[in-house]
């Protein structure tokens, strides 16, 4: 099990700590629901220092970045991000993944953390013309500072103008002391707030000042139990729930980052299948009657059949209702099409949505 290099930290806060993705990570400090709230009302850390980071640099490297992602890359300018993801062969997806333009011939890929090794290997084998890839995820933290109190709460930190950061751009510069940051307007709470990657000598002055710099604002560190809850509230999908291996992009409501403007890996045939229609869709629903839906439960009809199967599920805590996303027949897809989750023995009426769930 890995650490991050602010696990000590973790748990002298008391975080209840759990394996995840190969880490020991904290799941939860004072609460999931307390957690949430905090990051909806006012500005909360997550330590997702788990995640994984490949530079690829050089004259070949967006074409090799064109390829393998879904998403165009060359309408990138230098300080824009993307959302995107890597297809497979067969039709599902590798990972899904943020791809930054740090430089002119230089990409900085941010993956997730089960897939590091994979998605390192995939990216290599297609990397035929020897462009310079470098997987400096050993090497990196990533604070997730997140919530709408973000921007005022970190501004004393840096000269950088953090309201002038526009939603999936960035600047490295100066935050906390430290000379040389990302300071990213992603995230995947839906909240607003920043993602501060620093290298692991430094990511404990980080923690610190951030910290220090938002007491009087309330900031409190957030597990990793009160992101999903905030993600799922938001219709982000989570990789091995909504979308894995087997699951097309085009199912999971992901044709917006699938670009048909170039070709890339199985292009042709998602193309197709974008052509033809799907026979299953991704979709959000919320819970008309009492329950609480679960990844993997099944969605059947009024009559019991099996239609579909719950991939993420939760209580949401700013709604107060049971939520979920889950793959369903097409002819149930549409909104405000009545669902039925079976939760034990118990068939519950559930209502098609149009995500995010949770709107400011």
């Amino acid at each position: 099990m890995k650490n991050t290099a602010l696990t000590h930290i973790h748990e002298q806060l008391g975080a209840k700590m759990v394996p995840f993705a190969g880490y020991n990570m904290p799941v939860q400090y004072e609460g999931v629901n307390i957690e949430h709230e905090t990051v909806r009302n006012g500005v909360g850390v997550f330590d997702v220092s788990h995640m994984g980071e490949f530079l690829i640099t050089g004259p070949g490297a967006l074409d090799l970045i064109q390829r393998v992602t879904s998403n165009d890359a060359s309408v990138l300018t230098v300080g824009r991000a993307q959302y995107s993801c890597l297809p497979n062969n067969d039709g599902g997806i590798v990972d899904d993944l943020i791809v930054y333009r740090m430089k002119e011939e230089q990409y900085l890929l941010v993956v997730n953390a089960s897939n590091i090794e994979k998605d390192w290997n995939w990216i290599a084998s297609h990397n035929t013309e020897n462009v310079d890839m470098r997987n400096i995820s050993d090497d990196y933290s990533l604070l997730a500072i997140q919530g709408p109190k973000a921007i005022e709460a970190m501004q004393s930190l840096t000269s950088v103008d953090l309201s002038a950061i526009n939603y999936y751009h960035f600047e490295v510069g100066p935050f906390a002391g430290i000379e040389h940051v990302i300071i990213s307007a992603t995230g995947y709470t839906g909240s607003g707030g920043f993602e501060i990657y620093c290298k692991n000598s430094e990511v404990e002055q980080l923690w610190t000042k951030v910290f220090e710099a938002g007491a009087a604002f309330g900031i409190k560190p957030i597990g990793l139990a009160a992101r999903d809850t905030l993600r799922l509230e938001m219709g982000f999908c989570l990789y091995g729930n909504d979308i894995n291996d087997s699951t097309s992009p085009i199912e999971a409501g992901l044709g917006w980052i699938t670009k048909f403007t170039k070709e890339f890996t199985n292009s042709a045939h998602l193309k197709a299948q974008k052509e033809a229609g799907v026979a299953r869709k991704l979709v959000g629903f919320e819970l008309i009657e009492r329950g609480i839906p679960r990844h993997d439960y099944e969605i059947v009809d009024a009559d019991g059949n099996n239609i579909g199967i719950v991939t993420s599920g939760t209580m949401a805590p700013s709604l107060g209702k049971g939520i979920g996303m889950g793959y369903v027949k097409t002819e149930f897809a549409a909104v405000d099409s009545t669902v039925y989750i079976q939760i034990r023995n118990n068939k519950v009426a559930a209502k098609v949505v149009k995500m995010p769930f949770y709107k400011k």
